[in-house]
């Protein structure tokens, strides 16, 4: 009876054991949360994740001593990822509006960004005032999503990823995609069919996600970033992927 009790005693101190170091190894990542279908911001290189914002990411993560682990989803999930606790950070290029501060806080901004219109060559549509009453293209969950909504007597058709909007737009079966410039630039780069207006439909700034409350975690990326922005090494990362027109 003594053997069995001294065995069982052994195997619940060796489960604890193992338990604080699971515990331990989980504490050490920065779980990042993102949708790899935005280039230049995010996208995917073989199996290898690549962009800005996988970059800060890493350089945060290096700073603050932890492991980066990277979580590929549908856009829409991303805040909903963040706000359960199932990411850490949340990293797709975000833009910091009054709808997603009810859910999660943001880190400071690390970049702007503006929102375009993409048609097809030849379109009647030159300007942002054309929209009115057109089928409108936008990734869900995007804010090109949320401002599509404000466009009188527009349709607004949702996809899960920016291609499928604008390989829509090729097909004709849309009029227009609102998009964010970095990778509309992308797109029309691949595309001959397609252009980008000149004048731009928004501008608005990217942050970095964190849950609500957790103010020592937004704390930690601020110095971060202002670490890489006096450093000179945040404008090295967006040079590196965007070019200077």
């Amino acid at each position: 009876m003594k053997k069995k009790i001294v065995l069982t005693g052994l195997i619940v101190a060796m489960a604890v054991s193992c338990m604080a170091c699971s515990s331990k190894k989980e504490s050490n990542e920065l779980v990042m949360a993102t949708n790899a279908e935005f280039p230049p911001y995010e996208y995917l290189e073989g199996s290898d994740f690549r962009g800005i914002d996988v970059e800060i990411a890493q350089a945060i993560a290096d700073d603050l001593g932890k492991e980066l682990v990277i979580e590929d989803m549908a856009f829409d999930s991303v805040i909903t990822s963040v706000q359960s606790g199932k990411a850490d950070i949340g990293l797709a290029g975000l833009t910091v509006n009054e709808d997603r501060l009810k859910n999660v806080d943001f880190s400071d901004t690390y970049t702007t960004a503006r929102q375009v219109i993409i048609t097809k060559k030849g379109s009647d549509i030159k300007t942002v005032d054309d929209l009115e009453g057109k089928l409108i293209g936008v990734q869900l969950g995007t804010t090109g999503d949320i401002y599509a909504e404000d466009v009188k007597d527009a349709t607004v058709e949702r996809y899960n990823k920016g291609f499928e909007a604008v390989q829509a737009l090729s097909q004709g079966k849309i009029d227009v995609v609102i998009i964010d410039n970095e990778p509309a630039k992308v797109f029309a780069s691949q595309n001959e069919e397609i252009e980008i207006l000149e004048e731009e439909f928004r501008v608005e700034e990217y942050a970095i996600a964190v849950k609500k409350g957790n103010d020592e975690l937004v704390k930690q990326i601020n110095e971060s970033l202002n670490k890489l922005e006096e450093s000179g090494e945040l404008q090295e990362i967006i040079d590196k992927y965007i070019n200077k027109e």
